[in-house]
Formats: C-alpha cells, sequence, structure tokens
C-alpha cells in the first residue's frame, strides 16, 4: 500500500512537472507570435503585402479572384483563410491600425483580431443580432466589413481621428507633419490646385 501511495504522489508530481514545462513553452510560442503579427502586419510585411496583392486582383475581375488568377500570381499555395484575413486586414486598414493601437494586449494574428473587433462592434453596435449569427470567417468575396453596415458605425471623434492618422504613418513609415501640411494645402489651395500637396507627400 505505502509503495502504490509513493508510485501515484510520483506521477502527480510527473504531471506537474509536465504542465509547467508546457506552460513555460507556451508562453514563449505566444511571444513568438505575437513578435511575427506585428512584423506581418507592417506596411511591408507579409499579411500587408499579401492583402494588397489580393487586392489588386480583386479589382481586375469583380468580387471574386479566379483560382487560374491566384495559381498566376503563385498565391494558390497560401492557405485561403490567410488570404482572405490578409485582403480583409487592408481592406479595413485604418479601423484595424486604430483598434490595434488603442488594445493593451496586443494580438498574435489576424483571426484574433478580427474576432476582437468583431465583439467590440457587437457589443457597442445597436444591432448586432444579424453579426451574431453570420459567423467570423471572411471569403475572398467578402471581406467581413460590408458597406451596408457602414451607415451602422459610430461616428469618430476628433481624437480617434488623430490616433487613426498617427498609427497610419507610423506603419507606412511617413512623417506626420508632411501629411498635415498636405492636407492644409488641400484644404486651403483653389480647386485646381488641390492635388499638389498629395504630390508632396508621394
Amino acid at each position: 500500500m505505502a509503495t502504490e501511495l509513493t508510485n501515484i504522489v510520483a506521477e502527480i508530481s510527473t504531471l506537474e512537472a509536465e504542465g509547467f514545462a508546457l506552460a513555460k513553452q507556451w508562453k514563449e510560442i505566444c511571444k513568438a507570435d505575437a513578435k511575427r503579427f506585428t512584423a506581418h502586419t507592417k506596411a511591408d510585411g507579409f499579411d500587408t503585402r499579401l492583402g494588397k496583392l489580393m487586392q489588386q486582383l480583386k479589382l481586375e475581375g469583380g468580387e471574386r479572384i479566379t483560382s487560374q488568377r491566384l495559381k498566376d500570381c503563385g498565391i494558390h499555395v497560401i492557405d485561403k483563410r490567410r488570404r482572405s484575413e490578409a485582403l480583409w486586414f487592408v481592406e479595413n486598414e485604418i479601423e484595424c491600425r486604430q483598434f490595434l493601437a488603442e488594445s493593451k494586449k496586443g494580438f498574435t494574428s489576424l483571426t484574433a483580431l478580427q474576432a476582437a473587433m468583431k465583439s467590440a462592434k457587437s457589443n457597442v453596435g445597436p444591432n448586432t443580432e444579424g453579426e451574431e449569427k453570420s459567423g467570423g470567417v471572411v471569403t475572398e468575396g467578402d471581406t467581413g466589413m460590408a458597406d451596408a453596415d457602414a451607415a451602422q458605425q459610430p461616428v469618430m471623434s476628433q481624437a480617434d481621428v488623430i490616433l487613426s492618422l498617427k498609427a497610419m504613418c507610423q506603419a507606412n513609415g511617413l512623417n506626420v507633419l508632411d501629411i498635415v501640411d498636405a492636407l492644409l494645402a488641400e484644404f486651403t489651395a483653389p480647386a485646381d490646385d488641390h492635388t499638389e500637396g498629395m504630390k508632396k507627400v508621394a
């Protein structure tokens, strides 16, 4: 009896030790995933570049991208969900970067970001029943942020606009003051000269 009890205690200790080891490794995995996510969503990051390519391909032939065009560009080997999420990120880049800038915990994937934004939208929006039933996975023809929902979006405050502008400038390596100068030129110049201010930023 004493021997059996000793064996049980030893087994429990081994299981606990394995559990703590796995927990430590999981923290390292999450940290690495967060670091990769940050790199992939930069202006020249993997997901941003993929999303922009998908956006251009989408403009070629309507809402859906043909399988042949995906193969022509070699991105058919990339997971379909990853392509869809990258497209969603680029098409909602301002809103996504604002959400990331305001987030305190950070994210490890676009899947997690999309779920968090959907949850936040459901908690704020007055009409969320349809969104809850629709599910959270987007397709290459549906970015998950339909234009029909635009009217339901809360109006951004001045602080929100400034925060979004700052996040966009940081992500794309632009000088905020240059953007401000271009905006001033856009709104103060004569009608024929409206584009001159924007050219300075390019």
